[in-house]
């Protein structure tokens, strides 16, 4: 299944952003931490670099992590919250290096607004396409973070943000050898 581009890539920074608390530790616990983490995603936009937009972003880090794992009625509702909630006005623009593609907020917006808004409008994609099994979480037995899986065959399991895949067949390795 192929996406538009900004939904892969918006659906990319999804898991980025979920994936910041992984394994007990918390990559987003000062602004600097935000600050690194908004570059290498490369939101673009207005900042109030204050606590109360870190704060922001970490709680919709955890809805994110809601819809990413609900069913498809219950990531209906959380989106159309979130975009209810921003008054999205889905429309076209070009920017930066980036063709056109959708925004449906103002680059004035808050920043949480701004990221909650392309979150959902990428969701709303995977949604509309009926391809929400996609969303994943790993599949490693000591991990939660989630998975975007956009290969053909929907064979993604694990997470990228950690070594689970060869720790699993290690084990898997191992169990069959001690069975033999």
């Amino acid at each position: 299944m192929t996406f538009a581009p900004d939904t892969e890539v918006a659906l990319a920074s999804v898991v980025n952003l979920v994936n910041t608390e992984s394994g007990g530790a918390d990559g987003l616990l000062t602004l600097a931490d935000l600050d690194a983490f908004l570059e290498r995603e490369q939101f673009t936009g207005s900042r109030t670099h204050t606590a109360s937009e870190l704060r922001d972003v970490r709680q919709l880090r955890s809805v994110l992590r809601g819809i990413w794992t609900s069913t498809e009625d219950d990531a209906v509702e959380a989106v159309n919250r979130i975009l209810r909630n921003a008054r999205a006005l889905p429309q076209l623009v070009r920017h930066d290096q980036w063709d056109y593609h959708l925004h449906a907020t103002i680059p004035e917006a808050p920043l949480v607004e701004r990221m909650a808004v392309e979150a959902a409008m990428a969701i709303v994609d995977v949604i509309r396409t009926g391809e929400l099994g996609r969303l994943r979480v790993c599949a490693a037995a000591d991990c939660a973070d989630l998975v975007l899986d956009l290969s053909r065959n929907r064979s993604k399991r694990y997470c990228s943000t950690g070594n689970c895949a060869n720790r699993e067949h290690v084990r898997a390795y191992r169990a069959r050898r001690g069975r033999g």
